[in-house]
């Protein structure tokens, strides 16, 4: 005698269907057609969600300050190719005291323009920031991460001033790039994810840095803040929080601040003969 089988959500209806991945038997009204057979209601909406795209958003509507940064950039380049007295206009420099080479706003300007005569540098820089910068900006939105991104191209810029040699001139969004990096690696961290592939690439990066013609400074001046920065996001995430963040992320621009001053204070004086 064969045993009778019903629907586990419908004892009352007599089936012989069962879920392709689960094996519970289902009648027609609960059965949805998969690839292969059917799927009972749970396994149908978990396939629905595997099935959406991981971007249910574009990149411009969900990390549009990552596209600006890229454009900005991209635009300054493109000025620097049209304008080759530019790129001296915008470098950031370790010069005397009193010179416009080694401005705080050479810091900001310097973070945007690359080396007009090596493509690869802003092609390489850019590539980055749309990586990191998609994924990070929708985490911690859009205000927290243009922080996040100037404080680390600023810490880039102390870096050169506190570890370069005189004379050393620098552009490029590295130390941004390697602030986001930093962050993204306390991010996972925090989350409690896997962060191996980052610890890896950082090193990496890290060690490429050294070889001749880069400014590593920067590098390590803005994975630095970058990590900072991300560190005092990821510990205060609740919204009864929001004033110690504000308070914490105001404490590292004093610092940054300060040492700045003290890193200018090191320099000769500029004497205009």
């Amino acid at each position: 005698m064969s045993q009778i089988t019903t629907c586990y959500k419908h004892p009352d209806r007599e089936t012989g269907v069962s879920c392709q991945r689960c094996d519970k038997y289902i009648c027609v009204s609960c059965a949805t057609p998969g690839a292969i057979g059917f799927l009972c209601p749970e396994d149908a909406k978990d396939r629905v969600k595997i099935q959406r795209p991981s971007f249910a958003k574009s990149p411009f509507q969900a990390a549009p300050v990552t596209i600006v940064l890229i454009a900005i950039n991209v635009l300054v380049y493109i000025a620097q190719q049209l304008n080759p007295d530019l790129t001296n206009w915008l470098l950031y420099a370790k010069y005397p005291q009193d010179t416009t080479y080694g401005s705080l706003f050479r810091v900001l300007t310097s973070s945007f323009a690359h080396s007009p005569d090596q493509i690869t540098h802003i092609l390489f820089n850019m590539y980055s920031l749309y990586i990191l910068g998609t994924i990070i900006e929708p985490m911690i939105g859009k205000l927290r991460f243009l922080a996040l991104y100037l404080l680390s191209a600023f810490g880039g810029g102390i870096g050169v001033l506190l570890l370069a040699e005189l004379g050393v001139s620098v552009v490029g969004a590295s130390g941004a790039i390697f602030g986001l990096m930093g962050a993204y690696l306390v991010l996972l961290r925090a989350l409690k994810l896997d962060a191996r592939q980052m610890y890896v690439l950082i090193g990496i990066n890290l060690f490429l840095g050294f070889l001749p013609g880069i400014a590593w400074q920067a590098h390590i001046g803005g994975l630095v803040v970058g990590a900072a920065v991300a560190l005092v996001l990821a510990k205060t995430r609740s919204r009864e929080q929001q004033s110690t963040q504000i308070g914490l992320l105001v404490g590292i621009v004093v610092v940054l601040a300060g040492l700045w001053v003290y890193g200018n204070s090191l320099l000769p004086t500029f004497v205009n003969y």
